[in-house]
């Protein structure tokens, strides 16, 4: 479902087929501007992989002919995934890529999911632009400190969103905390020193309006 949402349909996809030309492709790529696209087989259902605009440009650099077919600079072939693919099979996934093939059940191209929409996801999930403040608490691994600076929290406003990072540190980690926008500057500091006076070290406080 989150794929889905996030994925651009195959029919809106800008598409080349296994049997184009590097020259083909190439004017499809400098007409629409991108940096690649994907390429089907014949059928328009099998993801070949995606062609590259750099690619055919040194190719021709260095002698090749623009008239060799598409395939024979494709890259990627299996960088793809599913619609029923979840949050961290995607994000691992995408890296690099500025989009990545999305395949249906019967292993068919279903669509691309362009990697800024999923930056788009992820900073929709942290509430920056509904949200007041952002606190770092700075904690070591303790047995309920989750629950504890939410419960804190909670005392006095609500969590708009909460992020921990540091997963693989064993000395410390940080957990993020976006207050909402009705969250003003006397109640944060409430939160701020209790937090502070329970032993959750608040490190550092953002705020969010004053962003450039």
């Amino acid at each position: 479902m989150l794929v889905q949402s996030l994925c651009i349909p195959k029919h809106q996809c800008i598409k080349i087929s296994e049997t184009a030309t590097l020259r083909e492709a190439l004017k499809t790529l400098e007409d629409t501007g991108y940096r690649c696209v994907p390429v089907l087989d014949q059928s328009g259902q099998e993801f070949k992989g995606n062609i590259y605009k750099m690619h055919i440009y040194r190719h021709g650099m260095n002698g090749g002919s623009l008239d060799d077919n598409v395939m024979t600079l494709i890259k990627n072939t299996s960088k793809f995934i599913y619609t029923a693919s979840n949050f961290f099979e995607v994000f691992f996934s995408i890296k690099e890529l500025p989009y990545i093939a999305v395949l249906n059940d019967d292993g068919q191209f279903f669509g691309i999911l362009p990697h800024g929409k999923m930056l788009g996801m992820l900073e929709e999930a942290w509430n920056r632009d509904s949200g007041s403040y952002v606190l770092t608490v700075a904690l070591s691994e303790q047995k309920g400190a989750i629950e504890k600076i939410a419960k804190i929290v909670n005392k006095y406003s609500t969590v708009a969103s909460l992020m921990t990072l540091d997963a693989k540190s064993s000395v410390m980690r940080r957990v993020l905390i976006t207050l909402p926008l009705d969250c003003d500057e006397k109640t944060k500091n409430k939160i701020v020193k209790k937090l502070n006076e329970k032993g959750l070290r608040v490190v550092a406080v953002e705020d969010l309006e004053l962003r450039v």
